[in-house]
This record gives structure tokens, C-alpha cells and sequence, in this order.
């Protein structure tokens, strides 16, 4: 069963006598006197005073009026008085109603009429229930009615669902089967620890013979004992259904749906809710809640005492649910989380499109929809960023062959950089094999000759720190203008200065990849959804071709764990850094690189006792790579005509790979650490 019809239907007084004509109303001189004073009274909620301008009984027209408020659940009701025709005893009154029926629902404008009679006590009301309504007739009640629709599903790039179904099992009653109305849902609340006033509001209100759901619970949740006891009640029954609730698969960019008992849904979301409804408190689920939930239709209608509906007096349509197509493929997302399954530690990976921007995978190998640091967590990129501070340096007048000493240590201004094994390269090496073996000291050394306004410059080019955002929490990096020479070596670096994100850096691999940035998409088909605060703009071909053959070196010479494929080689960029996460030392570990049109970056948390012993962030790169489907960069580069190969048509100044003049490396230098003094 679906809760797509899960129904409330509201009474408004049931069984009134026609023309019970009783003594002791009040006397009234006119028929206006007799018509304004009534709707005054029932207006103000003076049911009792009301009921005295009638020639019904009192205290059944009171109930019936009272009934009428509290049932529909009414926020406000106003009167004006129409015209009044009088034919010698007996008068015909016309009205116009206003009822507000509550928060999110609409209001409901009605014409209404009553027949006056005048009597030896003077001008009185002639009581019948068509002075609710006129199309209102005996042993019926108004009901309101609201038809909501399925919540609509995520969808991948390839149409796959992204939201599975969860087996639900609803505890409700059937009112007519109740021995003690208030008494039962009392004992059902207190059983479920659910606040009985609004459960006992919705069963008074429910058709007598139609289950009513009134608290959902997921059926792993539900202890055998209680749904036994909770049939011990009579009139109460439990139902199974199905819902889409959970992710399938990135959680924490889908988000989560609250529609069971344990999200206490009606503390944290404004309006009333009721068993059926669903709210989208997290991710893509919150940000497009209207659209995945769609909008009720809303009935007024007639009942009988069956709870059958005998007529609509008024409706206001809903909008249906839709679903939502986002730029997520399920195959790299699972790739994704397999390739992070191995890691010692916490660890993201994102992968996008570098020809558009649009985001493959978005993973967390923590799980949950609470885990968003994929797009969100902070790091220090180490030498990671030297892919974006070696363009700087390219566009500086450095070539790919000029040489730079690689010490274990080196000093610039007040502060020691040192790389974390203590070790460096023998000779002079060139700028190629100091990127290809990160080199620490090498890049804090150039800092000086490229300049900080360089290095800032390229940084925006990069899309770190800039204004682009997508329809859920980012972190789009920062960075902080060097103001002095300490300051500028450690942002060449990327140990200080500067912070990045998963997603940033996995833009800056697009950016090489496909020789332009792109602002990064998530939504597929509504480009609104895209809040994309940068525009597509082409970096330097000859900087990003030369960098684009030192990301091919490090693959081949430093990080061959990645060295996978043979039709589209893999490109990329290692790091080794440390800092604070949650507050712990961490080592930082990063591959950040593409193949084709798929770029991606990966960081590995992991203990700095091990940081040296195995590089999880490259082994975990290859795994991604390896897992995906077979020719899966290859497709993605058919999909949308090949991506250009910026290195096949740039000047490549001199050649990358060539014998350096200071000798061969010795040792891999990977990382980074700055010691302040």
C-alpha cells in the first residue's frame, strides 16, 4: 500500500435534528438582529450564545458549531452578513463564510443562507445542519480531504534510482471499532511515546470505517511486543507499506527524508504533519522538497455517517511530485566507495566531468548522510597545489627543464620547510622532476621568483576560493594573499595560504584536463538548480600542456599504483601533508588527477605513524579506476565528442623527462611540513 491516498478527513458535527424547535431563545426584535448575532457568537467561538439565536436544542447546536472548528482544525472564521429577505413570519438570511483551515492549507470562501422564523418569543434561527452549509444535509458532515502524492525520485545521469524503498509498518486505528476513542489512543500514544492530543484530533475527524495511519515506523525498528500490544487495543491495526526514504548511494549529497516516528518530524519542521507525509531535512531531499513532495489536493467535501463521501462542496489542486535528475552516476559512485573501503581512515573522493563540470561521484567512506566532506571538509592540498603553483611559475618564464635544488630542508624568510622523509634529490633537478617527486623545498625555493600576486592570480583562475556554489553546502577553498617571501614559499607549497576541498581540487584536475574551468553542476536538468557564481574561462595551452606532461611523469615515475588504462593514460599529482582534523595530528593524503575527461581527486586521513609506509590516496585512485566498468572514461569522452588534448596542440617548450643536468633523483620527496619559528 501506498501512503499516496493516506486521507484526513475532519467532521463537522454529526446526526442534528432538523427542526428541533425548542423553548428559551433568546428574543430578537428583526431578522438582522436575530442573523448578526448568531454569526458574531459562532464567529468568536460563543458556541453557547450562538446556539440561543436558534430554535434548535442548545447544547446540541453548540456541540455542532464547536465541532465545526475543532474538527476542521481551523485557524480563523469570519462572516459577512448578506442580504435578508423577509416574507411576513418567516425570513431567508444570506451570508458569505471565510475559513482559514490552518498553516500551508487554503482558505476556504463559501455562501451560505438559514431560514428564520418568527414566534411568539420573537425572531429565531431555524436550525438545521444546511446552517453550516446549504448543500449540508441531515446526518452528514463536512470533511476536508487531502490526496498526497508519492514523493518523487532522485535520479543518476542514466535515469537509475537513487532513493531505495524501506519497508514501513504504520500503526492506526479504525475508529468504528473502538470501544473508547480517547481511551484507546492514549494507550496507543503512550505505548508509541507519541503525543495523544493530535492523534486523538485526526481519529475524531477520520471516516468510521477507514483505517487511519497515525504513526509510521521503519519495520526493523519494530519490536514484535509492541506491535503485539499495540493490536491488543481494540480498534487498532497495523499496515505495511513502502517509502522512499534512504539513499541508495551518496548519501550525503541526496539527503535525508524523515516520514518515521524516529525523526520527530513534527518538532522540526513548521505546519502540521500527519502519518504518510515526507520531509526532506538534508541534501538535494531538502533543497528540492516542493518538488519531490509535490503539494496535496485539498477537498472540502460531504460525508455520511458511513464516512462516505457524498459530494465535494470545494477543492484546490495539488502539485504532483516530480523527480529529479542530478549529473551523479551510480557506477563511479559505487566505484567510489569501493576504492575508499581499503583506506586506514577517513577519506573522500569526488569525480566529475572535466569538459562540463558536472559531478560524478561525491563519496564519504564514513557513510551517512552526515558525512559531506567531500564537498565540504577543509585540508591544506601540500603539494597537491603544485599543480596550480607550477602553471604560475610556467606563465612566470619558468620552463619545464630550469633547474631547482631539492634539499631535505631549506629556510625562506622565518620559516624551515622540510620534506617528511627527510630526504631530497641529488643534483639540480628540473622543474619536471621536482613536480614529478613533489618536491617540498624545491617549490617553497620558487616562491621567490614567481611572485605572490602570480600565485594568487593563478589560484582564481582555478575556481580556489571563488564564488561559484551548488544547491548544497560547498567549501570552494581560500586563498589568503601572500605578504611576505615566508608566506608566498609556503602557498607555493601548499602548506599554508591556501585551503582546499575534495571537490576544488577535483576541479583544478578538470581545469588541466580540459583546458578550460568549469563551474561545477549537480542538478541535470534545471539549470537554476546549478547556482554557478564563476564562468567557463580557458587557462594558458602552453602552461596547462607542460603541466599536463608532468602529471603524465608523476604517474609513471612516482605514483604507479595509478598507472592504469592503456587508451587514455592517467595524469595526476600526490601529496603528503600534515594538520589538525578534529583536532588529531593527521597525515593528509592526496592523488588528484584524470584520465580523459574524468577527473577526480582523492585524500586519505591517515595515522602520521604510517603516513610513509604505503601512499593510500594513489593505491586508492588506481582501485577507483580499476573498478569502474570497463572503457568508462573512454565512453564519457564519446558521450559528448573527445575532450582536446590542450598538450597535443600546445608548444611544449623543452621537453619533459629529459636527463637532468644535476644528476637523478634519489628519492622521492612526496609531501610537505613547515616548521614556523
Amino acid at each position: 500500500m501506498s501512503p499516496r491516498h493516506l486521507r484526513r478527513l475532519l467532521a463537522a458535527g454529526t446526526g442534528l435534528a432538523t427542526a428541533a424547535v425548542v423553548t428559551g431563545c433568546t428574543t430578537q426584535p428583526s431578522p438582522e438582529v436575530a442573523v448578526r448575532t448568531f454569526l458574531l457568537n459562532w464567529q468568536a467561538g460563543e458556541y453557547a450564545a450562538a446556539a440561543q439565536q436558534t430554535n434548535g436544542d442548545p447544547d446540541e447546536v453548540a456541540e455542532a458549531l464547536e465541532d465545526t472548528h475543532r474538527q476542521l482544525d481551523l485557524a480563523g472564521l469570519r462572516f459577512s452578513l448578506g442580504k435578508i429577505q423577509q416574507d411576513g413570519d418567516t425570513a431567508t438570511a444570506a451570508f458569505e463564510g471565510q475559513a482559514d483551515l490552518g498553516i500551508g492549507d487554503p482558505v476556504w470562501n463559501f455562501d451560505g443562507s438559514m431560514n428564520l422564523q418568527r414566534g411568539a418569543q420573537g425572531w429565531a434561527i431555524d436550525w438545521s445542519p444546511s446552517v453550516i452549509h446549504p448543500e449540508l444535509g441531515a446526518n452528514e458532515r463536512i470533511a476536508v480531504s487531502y490526496d498526497v502524492p508519492d514523493r518523487g525520485q532522485i535520479l543518476d545521469r542514466n535515469d537509475e534510482p537513487l532513493v531505495g524503498t524501506d519497508a514501513v509498518t504504520a500503526f492506526g486505528v479504525v475508529p468504528a471499532e473502538m470501544r473508547d476513542m480517547e481511551r484507546g489512543v492514549a494507550d496507543l500514544a503512550e505505548l508509541l511515546g507519541e503525543d495523544s492530543d493530535p492523534l486523538l484530533d485526526r481519529v475524531r475527524s477520520a471516516p468510521p470505517q477507514e483505517f487511519q495511519p497515525l504513526v509510521l515506523m521503519r519495520q526493523g525498528d519494530v519490536r514484535a511486543d509492541v506491535e503485539r500490544r499495540a493490536k491488543e487495543i481494540p480498534g487498532v491495526r497495523t499496515e505495511k507499506l513502502e517509502m522512499r526514504l534512504n539513499p541508495r548511494a551518496a548519501e550525503a549529497v541526496i539527503g535525508q527524508v524523515a516520514g518515521t516516528a524516529e525523526h520527530n518530524v513534527s518538532s522540526r519542521v513548521a505546519g502540521t504533519y500527519q502519518a504518510g507525509d515526507t520531509v526532506g531535512l538534508t541534501g538535494l531531499q531538502n533543497v528540492f522538497q516542493q518538488r519531490l513532495a509535490g503539494t496535496a489536493t485539498t477537498a472540502v467535501v460531504t460525508v455520511d455517517a458511513e464516512g462516505q463521501e457524498t459530494g465535494t462542496l470545494h477543492s484546490w489542486p495539488g502539485m504532483e511530485s516530480g523527480s529529479l535528475t542530478t549529473t551523479l552516476d551510480l557506477r563511479a559512485q559505487e566505484a567510489g566507495e569501493s576504492a575508499l573501503a581499503a583506506l586506514p581512515g577517513r577519506g573522500y573522493l569526488v569525480a566529475l566531468d572535466a569538459r562540463t563540470g558536472e559531478i560524478l561521484a561525491a563519496v564519504g567512506n564514513q557513510g551517512g548522510t552526515d558525512d559531506t566532506g567531500a564537498l565540504t571538509a577543509e585540508y591544506r592540498p601540500g603539494e597537491a597545489f603544485s599543480i596550480v603553483s607550477a602553471t604560475a611559475a610556467l606563465e612566470s618564464g619558468m620552463r619545464p627543464a630550469d633547474t631547482m635544488a631539492c634539499e631535505n630542508q631549506t629556510r625562506v624568510g622565518d620559516r624551515t620547510f622540510r620534506t617528511p622523509n627527510n630526504t631530497g634529490l641529488s643534483g639540480l633537478p628540473d622543474l619536471t622532476t621536482n613536480f614529478t617527486y613533489a618536491c617540498t623545498t624545491a617549490f617553497a625555493r620558487m616562491g621567490e621568483q614567481v611572485g605572490a600576486e602570480a600565485l594568487e592570480s593563478a589560484a582564481s583562475r582555478f575556481g580556489i576560493g571563488g564564488d561559484w556554489r551548488l544547491s548544497v553546502p560547498t567549501y570552494n577553498g581560500n586563498f589568503s594573499p601572500p605578504q611576505n617571501q615566508a608566506e608566498t614559499a609556503a602557498a607555493m607549497a601548499g602548506v599554508d595560504q591556501v585551503r582546499v576541498s575534495p571537490l576544488s581540487m577535483a576541479m583544478v584536475a578538470g581545469a588541466v584536463a580540459d583546458g578550460t574551468w568549469h563551474a561545477p553542476r549537480l542538478v541535470a536538468d534545471d539549470d537554476a538548480a546549478n547556482v554557478q557564481g564563476g564562468e567557463s574561462h580557458e587557462l594558458d595551452p602552453q602552461a596547462v600542456g607542460q603541466v599536463q606532461d608532468m602529471m603524465r611523469a608523476v604517474v609513471e615515475q612516482s605514483a604507479t599504483a595509478a598507472n592504469v588504462g592503456t587508451t587514455l593514460p592517467v595524469h595526476g599529482q600526490v601529496a603528503n601533508t600534515q594538520q589538525k582534523v578534529r583536532g588529531q595530528n593527521t597525515a593528509v593524503q592526496w592523488f588528484v588527477g584524470y584520465q580523459g575527461p574524468l577527473a577526480f581527486a582523492v585524500v586519505a586521513e591517515v595515522d602520521p605513524s604510517i603516513q610513509l609506509w604505503e601512499q593510500y590516496a594513489v593505491t586508492a585512485a588506481g582501485s577507483f579506476l580499476q573498478t569502474l566498468p570497463a572503457g568508462y572514461a573512454e565512453s564519457l569522452a564519446q558521450d559528448g565528442g573527445s575532450a582536446p588534448d590542450v598538450a597535443d596542440t600546445a608548444p611544449q617548450g623543452d621537453a619533459a623527462g629529459q636527463e637532468q643536468a644535476g644528476g637523478t633523483p634519489s628519492a622521492p620527496a612526496t609531501g610537505a611540513e613547515v616548521l614556523p619559528e
